[in-house]
């Protein structure tokens, strides 16, 4: 577990953004300076990369909320290297060397012996705000206000507006942080100069696209690469493209801004394929790059390489629709699932009889009435989902087997006129099933995409070796089951 006063054990700290970098990463980094600003240590914001910031609400955003940022092109040797919405080596960010590197971030890469990484999360500014609350920042401070509308338009920037946001966390900050909501305004709507208007309209009326994939390309011309963003939002809303790349000569390659809106397309996925694993982002809104040495070798232009790791990508998986699959379930081996222990909490063990109460967990929002009627179910994920009372005696026995409790995100209870939170973990309990659970499963040989009964609004993708299962008793809950965890969960019934 990683908390931010571990960095009080180091000295002479660097804070770095990703080149170019964004609200998200500068909002982060500001946190991160005024936390270790608050304990006496001294530290500055930095980044690198071919050029300065130029977009005019990041410029805003440093003026208004007074953030000490540097745009540096060298460093002679850092003690304490901390990089924010970024990791070390990648392409997005110059490479200091450093006695200590730490990284705090929430893109999908890989792991790192300092430091805190959180995919989930819609931002890393989300992330930063969760540290700062296990530390006992006081955001209700007046002198800390800045420091909170940084975090909530960093938020706010990286989910499109809030319309990304899934993670509770990201939900708790947008619903729960106390911002300066005139600056927060000022940013929101100071985006372009007129020139980069021009920019913009000018690359929205030049594209390529398929029709087939409902897909398109759009070449812009030099800018600050944060606007390929803005334009990829704006391509997105045009009938018939459903899934587009836009891009722009930046230094030694190509900047991508990566965008979908349609489930079988994730976007951070897309990129990480099409730039052959430069890309990372999440499931609407991806970047990455490609660089020119991966050009010149294969000796075709950006837009050749471009469409043909888009044909490959739309040709490199299978789909599998859960209402209308032809997988015959009698040509698959049968499993059983083994005991494994859950939670549950009465609900009115957490509030009175009658309180309405906002059910947060990573599975989503939910909403129930305490009552001595009503379960709180806890899952080994830490999901949470409300049953009633009979069909709690129905389904499970108690037990006193330990469950897990230590989840990315521990599910709460908010009284929902008090808005007092509580951590539903603290009460729980344990319990099995009665009966027993039975599936027919099979590992997949091709990259898999299942668009499950349950989640309308993505796919489960499974890679060759996880399994593809399906409920014995409900022949339309197809799912992926990850190869480990299959294997740790369901013991194979010989027939």
């Amino acid at each position: 577990m990683f908390y931010l006063s571990k960095l009080l054990d180091y000295d002479d700290i660097v804070i770095q953004c990703h080149n170019a970098p964004d609200a998200d990463s500068i909002a982060s980094a500001f946190a991160v300076y005024t936390y270790l600003k608050e304990h006496g240590k001294n530290s500055k914001i930095i980044y690198s990369g071919g050029r300065e910031i130029t977009k005019v609400n990041l410029l805003e955003m440093i003026v208004s909320l007074s953030i000490p940022i540097e745009y540096v092109k060298e460093m002679s040797h850092i003690k304490t290297l901390v990089l924010v919405d970024c990791q070390y080596g990648e392409k997005n960010v110059e490479k200091f060397t450093a006695d200590t590197v730490i990284v705090i971030d929430h893109h999908v890469k890989k792991p790192y012996e300092l430091g805190v990484i959180r995919s989930e999360l819609g931002s890393c500014s989300t992330l930063i705000w969760d540290l700062l609350r296990k530390e006992n920042f006081d955001f209700k401070n007046e002198k800390n206000i800045n420091v909170a509308t940084a975090l909530y338009y960093g938020l706010f920037t990286d989910t499109g507006k809030f319309e990304e946001i899934n993670h509770p966390l990201d939900k708790d900050l947008r619903d729960f942080l106390k911002y300066d909501l005139n600056t927060f305004k000022k940013l929101k709507y100071n985006n372009l100069t007129l020139d980069e208007l021009h920019i913009a309209g000018t690359a929205l009326t030049q594209y390529n696209t398929n029709n087939d994939l409902s897909y398109a390309t759009f070449r812009v011309s030099p800018c600050d690469p944060n606007i390929l963003g803005y334009i990829a939002d704006l391509a997105l809303e045009v009938n018939g493209i459903d899934v587009c790349v836009v891009y722009n000569q930046l230094g030694s390659g190509f900047k991508l801004s990566v965008r979908s809106c349609v489930k079988k397309v994730m976007a951070n996925e897309f990129a990480y394929y099409i730039t052959d694993g430069d890309g990372s982002g999440h499931t609407i809104k991806a970047g990455g790059f490609i660089n020119n040495s991966k050009l010149d070798k294969l000796g075709i232009s950006i837009e050749e390489y471009i469409e043909n790791r888009t044909q490959e990508y739309f040709n490199s998986y299978d789909m599998i629709d859960a209402n209308a699959h032809n997988l015959n379930p009698e040509n698959m081996p049968k499993y059983k699932k083994r005991k494994i222990p859950v939670g549950f909490v009465l609900s009115t063990d957490i509030f009175d009889e009658g309180t309405p109460m906002l059910i947060r967990s990573l599975e989503g929002d939910a909403e129930a009435e305490a009552s001595k009627d009503i379960y709180l179910m806890i899952g080994i994920l830490g999901e949470i989902y409300p049953i009633t009372a009979e069909k709690f005696n129905k389904t499970y026995t108690l037990t006193d087997a330990q469950i897990e409790t230590d989840f990315n995100y521990s599910p709460v209870a908010t009284n929902k006129i008090t808005s007092e939170s509580i951590e539903i973990v603290s009460f729980a309990k344990s319990c099995v099933a009665k009966g027993e659970i039975y599936i027919y499963a099979m590992p997949v040989t091709r990259k898999t995409k299942v668009f499950t009964d349950w989640n309308k609004d993505g796919y489960m993708l499974g890679e060759p070796g996880d399994y593809i299962a399906i409920r014995s008793d409900a022949h339309n809950d197809v799912y992926i089951i990850q190869q480990d965890i299959f294997k740790k969960t369901y013991d194979k019934i010989e027939e």
